[in-house]
């Protein structure tokens, strides 16, 4: 049991709320302060710059994007943070090899010790930089994963010179071409994972963010998960469970903070504590209005075509200073009748998660041109 279990489990045994209270909100404190470092280096022409933007959820034309060309626009290390969680950096690398940047100085000059893990690409197949950088990773304790970009122009590629085609036998090719040839460089078990910069959802950027997952500590993991693109249902519902695992702290957190009667009923709720809570859920479920605008962008699907399929009034919306106050309650539409303020509080933020990812699943599934049925209602209705 790490020192938090052991402190909050001591609290509530004590019934010490001020206690317990205080030790959520400085665990919300670090999960908020959490920081994850991206090193996404390769040669030069690889798709390093589309690929940083890419897992920020951008297009290469939007405002703020990597730059990107046929040759290496990459002179320096350049530090690109994530739109929506700034404590997540990507950092666009220079190609190993170029002038400025020999393989055998690489990590001295990007000062490699800042960087949780590095990603490095190829567009063909891996080099012998590629390995020679892998190896001194390795020495470094540090984790590399290796992807192969550009994948959907080979796929057209084949498509066009080939009268039979079949893509499950090109990808599985590609891949074992790319595994291979690294096990003759001499890197061990090598991890390869093929992806398009321009399609995230297809081939196996899911499989990677599945990988790190497993291998990356809690802190940093959760800061991918919520920062990565919705890609699928399933990444959805993953973002959706780490929210869900906050509750509590918010609802501990809340026992010292300044409660707030809902108009006409004897609810008392800790209403920054339920803003904060949205916000986070807003952004992290790409439900804000800059994300729905970037996601319509990128699909071709119109915006109102996207808030059709939106349920919950939060959805899009920009929480004004205005809305912080009392009348934040009565705009969510939740039907309140109970009078214990913990629990009130843990249902309502549960409420709202469940009906913002709810909204997230049907955009998701409008923007990829699937059903968009609702099956079931949210976990959790309030009555």
């Amino acid at each position: 049991m790490d020192n938090f279990s052991a402190e909050m489990k001591a609290a509530l045994e004590n019934n010490d709320q001020a206690a317990a209270a205080k030790l959520a909100k400085e665990r919300l404190e670090a999960i908020d302060n959490a920081s994850l470092t991206i090193g996404v280096t390769g040669e030069s022409g690889c798709g390093k710059s589309s690929f940083v933007n890419a897992l920020r959820g951008l297009k290469n034309s939007d405002e703020g994007a990597a730059p990107t060309g046929p040759v290496e626009t990459t002179m320096e290390p350049i530090e690109y943070p994530h739109p929506d969680h700034p404590n997540v950096k990507i950092w666009d690398l220079p190609g190993i090899g170029t002038p400025n940047f020999k393989a055998d100085q690489y990590l001295e000059k990007v000062e490699f010790e800042k960087y949780d893990f590095f990603l490095i690409i190829s567009n063909t197949r891996f080099k012998e930089n590629d390995a020679k950088l892998a190896h001194e990773i390795q020495k470094m304790n540090k984790k590399f994963y290796f992807i192969r970009s550009k994948i959907d122009q080979d796929i057209q590629n084949e498509k066009r010179d080939k009268k039979v085609f079949n893509e499950r036998e090109t990808l599985s090719l590609i891949r074992n071409n790319c595994v291979e040839g690294l096990k003759q460089l001499e890197i061990k078990s090598p991890k390869v994972f093929l992806v398009s910069s321009s399609d995230l959802h297809l081939y196996d950027f899911e499989a990677l963010g599945q990988t790190l997952e497993s291998e990356l500590p809690e802190h940093t993991r959760d800061a991918l998960l919520l920062a990565l693109p919705n890609i699928s249902l399933e990444a959805i519902n993953k973002k959706k469970q780490v929210l869900k695992s906050r509750i509590k702290l918010y609802v501990l957190g809340s026992a010292a903070g300044a409660m707030s009667p809902i108009p006409g009923t004897s609810v008392v709720v800790d209403i920054a504590l339920m803003v904060k809570f949205v916000k986070e859920c807003q952004k992290s479920l790409s439900l804000s209005d800059t994300s729905l605008m970037r996601l319509s962008e990128a699909t071709g699907v119109s915006m109102e075509e996207l808030k059709k399929e939106i349920k919950s009034p939060l959805t899009g919306v920009k929480i004004t200073a205005e809305l912080e106050g009392t009348k934040f309650v009565p705009f969510l539409g939740i039907p309140f009748a109970m009078g214990f303020s913990a629990l009130s509080t843990y249902l309502a933020l549960k409420y709202l998660l469940d009906t913002l990812s709810e909204d997230a699943q049907s955009v998701f599934k409008k923007a990829m041109g699937l059903p968009t049925s609702i099956e079931e209602p949210p976990e959790t209705q309030l009555r």
